[in-house]
């Protein structure tokens, strides 16, 4: 496991672009930090977003796992060039001939893919205690540490979206084309749930009970937005008539659902290389 983590690691760290782009957005995640001096002074309107309560805790787990995911593109980018690269270059036919085999390979793959989102949970969580520290009004022990379930959701969402990245740049040999055929997927997810939603279920929950089956709708299910969470938001939405019935917890149920498409992904994928000619 080790040897393989290994050998892709050189290759990332080696190409220039996939190390540029890595960096690139662990710099972008810390720049979270900068909205704590965002200001807006509008005659009479003021407000410091700071002290809206964005990094209290443990308001800051949710807020800054969301506003993170976000990102995650960047390092999408690096997986599908990742595999890609292996078509461009010709590394896949040397690792198989050196002796790799094929489900090794897909396995060096999803060790990245589970580094990737290890490591980047871990940094959200540090960046997140600085700030929590920094800014919250809070500091009991018991309040830090909770509503943590949104860093497992973190993870589990870039595992799924990475392992769909993967499967795509398998599928597609083509890191521009995969990254378009992911665009486009999205696209008729949006379609699919805007007909669902207004045309055939206009009045019930069952188009959210069957979006919820897709696979980019099921990963963002398990970060909500935050925003309607903040009591400054609540107290104006209830001030013009307005209800929150928003649900912000993570739902066992979207872990389960991303993680079944995360194995599909990563199943396909070997399937795939297995009986593609290379």
């Amino acid at each position: 496991m080790k040897r393989l983590l290994s050998i892709e690691l050189q290759k990332i760290w080696k190409n220039k672009a996939s190390r540029v782009l890595t960096l690139t957005y662990f710099i972008l995640l810390t720049f979270i930090a900068l909205i704590a001096s965002i200001k807006f002074d509008l005659g009479i309107f003021k407000f410091h977003l700071a002290e809206m309560g964005i990094f209290n805790f443990p308001f800051i787990w949710h807020f800054n796992t969301y506003i993170a995911a976000i990102l995650k593109l960047f390092l999408a980018i690096v997986i599908v060039s990742m595999m890609a690269n292996e078509y461009s270059y010709g590394t896949l036919k040397q690792n198989l001939i050196d002796g790799m085999s094929k489900k090794e390979f897909i396995q060096s793959k999803f060790l990245t893919v589970v580094l990737f989102a290890t490591v980047s949970t871990i940094f959200v969580f540090i960046m997140s205690i600085i700030l929590g520290f920094s800014f919250s009004s809070y500091t009991e022990f018991s309040i830090i540490f909770s509503d943590l379930e949104y860093l497992l959701a973190y993870f589990i969402k870039l595992v799924g979206f990475f392992s769909f990245c993967l499967f795509l740049g398998i599928l597609v040999k083509r890191s521009a084309f995969a990254l378009g055929f992911l665009l486009v997927w999205n696209i008729i997810e949006g379609i699919i749930k805007g007909i669902l939603t207004f045309k055939i279920f206009p009045e019930s929950n069952t188009a959210a009970s069957i979006m919820q089956f897709f696979p980019l709708e099921s990963m963002s299910n398990l970060i909500v937005e935050p925003f309607t969470r903040l009591s400054v938001v609540k107290n104006l939405g209830t001030q013009i008539g307005l209800d929150n019935i928003k649900k912000y917890d993570v739902e066992l149920s979207s872990i389960i659902i991303v993680l079944c498409w995360t194995i599909i992904f990563i199943y396909l994928s070997h399937r795939l290389l297995k009986n593609r000619d290379l």
